[in-house]
């Protein structure tokens, strides 16, 4: 499958995808675990709930828990769809058998194959870019890619979040994908070398980071800057984001690094047909959207319109890695952070 870019004249291509008749027909419940954390979500839920008169009940928690919990409650799980927000979580919740597989025509023909597993037991359904973030002011040769992060020339200059954080581990993990155990070991110790404090905080402090005058670079998604253009966030003002450049990394090569929000059908599903038609639901131009709107996520359906705020960014390409095989080496990302002493 080719690379699908993200260009803002997709927006324009975009074609309606609904739900359709059989979802009116639809009734009952379905009983949803979830590690998205997000207030905009409810309109996801209620407008699913309108359109198909189907019951959501939620349960929410950290993605681990939910995964050992649903392990803990085996085929007497009243679990109908895991919902978390990476592909690492997807893939362990693969492994933990606590997914099924899904086989439905409008999920292959809409989510790219990249963005799902390779058995059909998880899809992605919206997308966050990790980036370069650096302060104007004392940067004037920003690194254009993950790589030059380790250069000596930015050293003691770069924030970054916490080894434990799975933004950190599925970054490290792709780089592993792409160049190998060892090449990915330097690069880790290069960026380790060039930090500018202690890894800390969550992208919104890397961020604040750069205003502070704590650091020059760093990283973080895109989504947490796009929320500052699109509402109040402390730190983050109008003001403060005039001194803030971006670089959407590795775009002569592999493209930026893409974090994943996705869900999957639970393994013993009491409404399974309830839990499928959820998930086609969140593939519809319908939800496609709001994920952007609500969220200031990158949609997970090429051609589906961006909100404002995303589209501010501007265009780029994005890394198509097999996601499926970035979850797999977080393990190999951890020892790795260890080694290096990045905390």
């Amino acid at each position: 499958m080719s690379r699908p870019a993200i260009l803002l004249a997709t927006v324009l291509t975009a074609a309606a995808v609904t739900l359709g008749p059989t979802a009116a027909l639809a009734q009952g419940e379905l009983n949803l675990y979830s590690s998205r954390h997000y207030d905009t979500d409810e309109r996801l839920y209620t407008d699913f709930t309108d359109t198909t008169g189907i019951t959501i009940n939620r349960i929410e928690g950290k993605a681990d828990e939910l995964i050992a919990r649903m392990q803990a409650e085996g085929a007497n799980s009243p679990a109908d769809i895991l919902l978390t927000v990476d592909s690492s979580r997807l893939d362990r919740a693969k492994s933990a058998g606590v997914l099924q597989t899904v086989d439905s025509d409008l999920l292959e023909a809409r989510i790219p194959a990249y963005l799902q597993d390779s058995d059909n037991q998880w899809f992605g359904f919206s997308q966050r870019a990790r980036i370069i973030f650096y302060d104007k002011n004392t940067v004037s040769n920003p690194p254009q890619t993950y790589a030059a992060l380790a250069d000596p020339i930015y050293k003691g200059m770069i924030c970054h979040r916490s080894s434990t954080n799975v933004y950190s581990q599925t970054l490290l993990a792709s780089v592993i994908e792409r160049l190998g155990e060892d090449a990915a070991r330097d690069w880790a110790q290069g960026v380790v070398d060039n930090f500018a404090r202690k890894p800390q905080g969550g992208d919104t402090d890397q961020l604040r980071g750069l205003v502070s005058g704590e650091c020059a670079i760093s990283i973080a998604n895109t989504y947490y800057y796009s929320r500052a253009i699109r509402t109040e966030v402390d730190g983050l003002s109008a003001e403060a984001r005039a001194n803030i450049g971006l670089v959407f990394p590795a775009q002569n090569a592999q493209g930026a690094h893409m974090n994943l929000s996705g869900g999957g059908v639970a393994a013993y599903a009491p409404n399974r047909d309830n839990a499928v038609l959820f998930l086609e639901y969140l593939a519809s131009d319908q939800a496609q959207e709001y994920f952007s709107a609500g969220n200031d996520e990158y949609p997970a359906v090429p051609g589906v319109a961006l909100s404002p705020s995303v589209a501010q960014l501007g265009l780029f390409k994005p890394d198509d890695v097999d996601l499926s095989a970035v979850a797999r080496n977080v393990p190999v990302a951890q020892r790795i952070f260890d080694t290096v002493g990045w905390q």
